[in-house]
């Protein structure tokens, strides 16, 4: 690398680091600039990837110019909001179609669509040449579509096989015909799925396989692929893509919905972008950049943040000691989920916990919180120990909480927004005077987030369930906020969200870290964290196992002690690192001091 920028904290190497902009996820750019209307429709290098040959008994393969899925017209309208404008899509058989957008822009509305769960307005639906009317799923189904969704449906206490013939016991039986045909389909698309496997014992990656084994059990030859990699490592990925690659040698269709533009130009033959609940444009993979794509789905080009000297202080403010919990399993068994963690975090500093999920992450939340109790270890919070403190006296303490899933521990759905920014925070001001609570100053306070943090909401007695995934994430983040925390729990902050949202949450966090806020960052996106955090910590089967400098490691380093492959200090090769940080940067350069875009406000876009 080309000149050196020195970036250090309390007990750390002094470290080096390229000067300029910082390396970002591209799966989380900063939009330049507000954008409101959708641009024409734009194509962009619109040439279609070269269809595989028919075999050689004379049937179509993958990538034959048929259309597996025609939608002319799409329109879906909900009180208040066009969800679904005149949207037109055509995916080819045999082909992985990548359909990209911010959230909110009408994705999830679009496949729902597909999917039977809901019914447009207006507009056709065509499989395979032949016009469809879908009423119900089980109308997609047969029809031979089939839906991972990015958040799993499988009963942990239920083998593999079990999981998969659930529901469809009138498909192959519930026997060893049903196991013989799980085999079959496993082994004819390379899933490499054991039947006879428990789902608690399996890790994500597995468990998504399980979750597309379970539509093609079903016979389905058009898969829709929710945000796939989530939640998976590098070389999950890695063995995502090859799946697919292998449906698509077998005639699959996969539409595959995401916002990770590096992850969409390695895997898709074909692009659509929605912005704004209409169809904006189509690209072809090989001819078209990071930054193009960026533009096309929030209407501004993707600048990178820019270089930041190190804000970590040498105050301390969080201190976890011999951290030991034990959980007693279904079968009495006694199981080590937290085993002698011990970390610090200092004023202005994030620190960011890397790990594959079901590790442990959870669990040390939930300690830091009070909402586990501790079998050993002690959790000090700017020289105070709270160990035995509940969990109102945490947050009271200043400790800010971001949960990993925001419909179980972040809202109540079903409750105005007003109500929602009271949670977490009921004895403080000003949603108190005293021992009452009072709802006058919690609505005024709740206009204020719902401006401060760009909250896309028509009104603060709407239910947060009417919000898209993206503004409910932001009003959580401006609830915490709120309160001037100390310690900020942030877990999984941006998953499922938008870039421009996206965009907001971390601007928002190191606007906070700058003022001395101490940011505990657990996340399953290698590249945020590396982009974010100040310090990596690897957590293993509850231990903390490796630490990296984010200037010198790579996220293939990262996915590799989060599987156990490696432990102690990691450092990656210098080559390597500056080539994934060109990989990060791809497409980048932009104005780093415009404020970001707006997303859209479509309330039953959700996830």
């Amino acid at each position: 690398m080309n000149g050196k920028a020195s970036r250090e904290g309390p007990g750390r190497v002094r470290s080096t680091r390229t000067p300029g902009p910082r390396p970002v996820p591209l799966s989380s750019p900063w939009p330049s600039q507000r954008n409101d209307a959708p641009p024409d429709h734009q194509e962009i290098a619109i040439t279609a990837s070269d269809p595989v040959p028919p075999r050689e008994d004379g049937t179509p393969s993958a990538g034959t110019a048929t259309s597996a899925v025609e939608l002319r017209g799409i329109t879906k309208r909900f009180p208040g909001v066009v969800a679904n404008h005149d949207i037109n899509l055509t995916v080819r058989s045999g082909t992985v179609h990548a359909l990209m957008g911010e959230n909110g822009a009408g994705k999830s509305t679009l496949m729902k669509i597909l999917y039977g769960m809901q019914k447009p307005d207006e507009g056709t639906i065509a499989i395979n040449g032949e016009p469809c009317e879908f009423n119900t799923p089980g109308d997609a189904i047969s029809r031979g579509i089939g839906m991972v969704h990015q958040h799993f449906m499988l009963a942990d206490n239920l083998t593999v096989w079990e999981n998969v013939v659930l529901g469809g016991e009138k498909l192959h039986g519930i026997g060893a015909k049903a196991k013989a045909k799980i085999k079959e389909i496993s082994d004819q698309y390379g899933l490499g799925v054991r039947p006879d496997a428990l789902v608690e014992d399996l890790g994500v990656a597995d468990r998504q396989r399980v979750e597309i084994l379970k539509v093609l059990y079903r016979g389905a030859k058009i898969l829709i692929l929710d945000e796939p990699t989530a939640v998976l490592v590098p070389q999950e990925v890695d063995a995502l893509f090859d799946n697919l690659r292998e449906l698509k040698s077998e005639g699959v269709t996969v539409i595959f919905i995401s916002h990770k533009l590096h992850e969409v130009l390695a895997v898709a033959d074909a692009i659509s972008v929605i912005r704004r609940g209409t169809t904006v444009g189509d690209a072809d993979p090989k001819a078209v950049t990071a930054r193009q794509l960026a533009e096309m789905m929030v209407g501004a080009e993707l600048p990178s943040p820019e270089s930041r000297e190190s804000t970590v202080t040498t105050t301390e403010m969080l201190d976890v000691k011999d951290l030991r919990i034990a959980k007693t399993d279904a079968e009495g068994i006694e199981r080590v989920v937290l085993d002698d963690i011990s970390l610090r975090i200092h004023k202005g500093e994030i620190l960011g916990i890397a790990g594959v999920e079901g590790n442990g992450q959870a669990e040390l939340v939930e300690a830091i919180m009070g909402m586990l109790p501790l079998d050993g270890g002690t959790v000090t919070l700017d020289g105070k120990d709270l160990s035995g403190s509940l969990t109102r006296a945490r947050r009271e303490a200043g400790i800010g909480y971001i949960p990993e899933d925001r419909h179980k521990h972040g809202l109540l759905l079903e409750a105005p927004l007003w109500e929602n920014r009271i949670l977490g925070h009921v004895t403080e001001a000003p949603n108190s005077k005293g021992v009452l609570l009072d709802p006058g100053a919690a609505r005024k306070d709740t206009w204020r987030i719902v401006e401060a943090y760009d909250v896309r909401t028509p009104g603060i007695e709407v239910t947060a369930a009417s919000l898209s995934g993206g503004n409910q994430q932001k009003l959580i983040i401006g609830r915490e906020m709120s309160h001037q925390p100390k310690l900020l729990i942030a877990a999984h902050p941006t998953r499922g969200v938008d870039v421009g949202a996206q965009a907001q949450i971390w601007e928002h966090i190191r606007v906070a870290q700058r003022a001395g806020l101490a940011v505990l960052l657990i996340s399953a996106d290698l590249d945020e964290l590396i982009g974010l955090s100040d310090t990596i910590r690897v957590i293993y089967r509850g231990r903390l196992v490796a630490d990296a400098d984010p200037a010198t490691v790579t996220a293939e380093d990262l996915g590799t002690a989060m599987t156990g492959a490696a432990s102690g200090h990691l450092e990656s090769d210098a080559e390597a690192v500056e080539h994934f940080h060109e990989i990060l940067a791809e497409g980048t350069e932009a104005e780093s001091d415009a404020g970001p875009t707006d997303t859209a406000d479509d309330p039953q876009a959700g996830e």
